[in-house]
């Protein structure tokens, strides 16, 4: 046997060592460990690969959106803008033409352009509100003033300026004299 005293001595060529089963098993034990250890290790590595790879597509996809929304105003715009354009042409054929033209011309020109801009409004989804005779409603009416009448109390009696509705959304509440 060993001396204590020479505990920290690499044994000579004629000591054995010995392996106690203790031991044996505790190096298995921890061979064991360090096997599910450098598992654990690569596993943690490739979620932190799809961690990262999620960000960067979660980013990217913030991006698109926000340059798809950009892209979809502007493209509204420029529809509404095509469709006013032909407003524009309208007018200005009716005020280069209007000293050489009749009254019934002028009118049906007029008329014909306020077509073009009911059209337009109709394809940007802009609804105008008329609420003559209508229960008055202060979410889309604002009351000018108030006479006496013979209707009901709080119903329309006059539109002095018609309102607007873009999508469901008031635009423009419409201005009303209301009965008292």
């Amino acid at each position: 046997m060993r001396d204590p005293s020479k505990a920290s001595a690499v044994p000579g060529p004629d000591e054995k060592t010995e392996v106690l089963p203790e031991t044996a098993l505790q190096l298995v034990e921890m061979e064991r460990l360090q096997i599910e250890l450098a598992a654990s290790e690569e596993r943690a590595k490739n979620h932190w690969d799809q961690y990262m790879r999620a960000v960067a597509e979660m980013d990217n996809v913030r991006k698109r959106a926000a340059k798809d929304l950009e892209s979809a105003r502007q493209f509204a715009v420029e529809r509404f803008a095509q469709d006013l354009l032909a407003v524009k042409d309208s007018l200005e054929l009716a005020i280069a033409n209007s000293a050489k033209a009749d009254l019934a011309s002028l009118i049906e020109g007029q008329n014909a352009t306020l077509r073009l801009l009911a059209k337009a409004f109709e394809k940007a989804q802009i609804e105008e509100i008329n609420p003559e005779g209508q229960p008055f409603n202060p979410e889309v009416h604002e009351a000018m003033m108030a006479q006496p009448s013979d209707a009901p109390p709080n119903t329309v009696l006059a539109v002095v300026q018609r309102g607007y509705l873009l999508n469901g959304r008031l635009l423009r509440p419409a201005r009303v004299v209301v009965s008292a």
